[in-house]
């Protein structure tokens, strides 16, 4: 046999092999090796409501959702996305045309780029990013173009200058993450608008990941991307039921956009999973339906769990980022006499019996991050208690 051979081909296709196993996965375990507190990967340590979790079950027990449900979702959770977009910013979209269910907000997202993106094209990401879109970037064959957040008076902020300079010919689309993980920024009605002023500009798409639309804080407020002038047509709006009724393991995720849009995500999707958890669309749709005092009663839960870590947090030692969004907060460690966050990340658990993420994972200028920590408040009280008291053994 002539020509290159397996022996002298890696076997991780070239455009994955930057991606190795994922943070979360070393350090979910290392918090299980060393019996530490995990406030490293985003997810509840509790179940969500459980007339939700009731549903589910009626809809196993029913028989319905054991078998494929019906390619874009089954049309009662379609017709309750459209509902909940409606209701709360007075986006409306056809359920049987400009709804899509998929598996997780991570395949809307990898779908997504799979459909619209070709070799070559650019995508513009806010940096730091949730790392599933580097890789879902480099699997559509795009380049990635980071715009990063810099801290500036107490929150990470977005340049527009900066946006607007690293939009080239070959820009496809812009992927917009608010709120934003992790650093916890919620964009601005006024950045939101000069957003979407450029996307029209120069006529580009634009993908918004809104998964912790209904985590926002203080005087933050959720304003999807689509609402805005010129928008509706060329935005391709992501949501997910993990974040907001703390059911993560479920995976139900979701799209809305215009009816071309919607079909080109689809033509990918039906490559990927088909279709997905069949009787939790069942029960997500009931859950989108909830009064908005569940909505808010959660909202305010997570409130009152940030300000108790923040304040531990800044108790410790380290400098907080107060998030106006998500369940993250990002910290600068410098204060504590550190810069190297992996380093820092990696010792830890046996410093202090607690594990974190640091955020440089998740730039391509590694160095921007390398002084900022992420630690998840979406636990129980009394585990954020705990943790706290642990974490003040690092100010001596």
């Amino acid at each position: 046999m002539t020509g290159m051979t397996s022996s002298t081909r890696p076997l991780l296709n070239r455009r994955l092999a930057e991606f190795g196993t994922t943070i979360f996965a070393e350090m979910s375990a290392l918090a299980l090796r060393t019996g530490s507190i995990n406030l490293g990967q985003g997810f509840p340590d509790t179940d969500g409501p459980e007339e939700v979790r009731e549903a589910a079950v009626r809809a196993l027990r029913d028989g319905r959702g054991n078998q494929y449900p019906p390619g874009p979702g089954i049309p009662e959770l379609r017709t309750a996305i459209a509902a909940h977009q409606e209701r709360r910013y007075g986006l409306s979209y056809d359920p049987d045309t400009e709804v899509l269910v998929t598996a997780g907000a991570t395949e809307a997202i990898a779908a997504t780029l799979l459909a619209l993106l070709e070799p070559g094209d650019e995508v513009i990401a806010f940096e730091p990013y949730y790392d599933s879109y580097a890789a879902c970037i480099a699997m559509a064959g795009g380049t990635r173009v980071p715009v990063t957040l810099r801290p500036h008076e107490g929150s990470f902020r977005l340049d527009l200058d900066e946006l607007r300079a690293a939009v080239t010919d070959r820009t496809r689309l812009l992927l917009i993450n608010t709120p934003h993980n992790p650093t916890g920024t919620v964009l601005t009605r006024e950045e939101l608008a000069a957003v979407a002023e450029l996307a029209v500009e120069r006529d580009l798409l634009v993908v918004t990941d809104e998964v912790y639309e209904h985590l926002v804080f203080d005087d933050a407020e959720h304003l999807p991307l689509a609402t805005f002038p010129g928008m509706r047509e060329r935005t391709v709006t992501i949501g997910s039921a993990g974040k907001t009724f703390s059911f993560t393991g479920w995976k139900v995720g979701w799209v809305t956009a215009a009816p071309g849009l919607v079909t080109a995500v689809r033509s990918a999707k039906q490559f990927l999973t088909y279709v997905s958890s069949g009787p939790f669309q069942y029960a997500v749709a009931e859950a989108l339906a909830l009064p908005d005092t569940y909505f808010a009663a959660f909202r305010e839960d997570m409130l009152a769990k940030r300000d108790l870590l923040a304040a531990g947090l800044a108790d410790a030692g380290f400098e907080v980022f107060k998030p106006a969004g998500t369940y993250f907060i990002t910290t600068d460690i410098r204060p504590l006499g550190e810069s190297d966050g992996f380093a820092f990340c990696r010792a830890l658990p046996e410093r202090a019996g607690v594990v974190a993420i640091p955020n440089a994972v998740f730039y391509d200028h590694r160095e921007a991050g390398a002084p900022f920590v992420r630690f998840a408040f979406c636990k129980q009280t009394g585990v954020l208690e705990e943790a706290v008291k642990r974490l003040k053994t690092l100010a001596g």
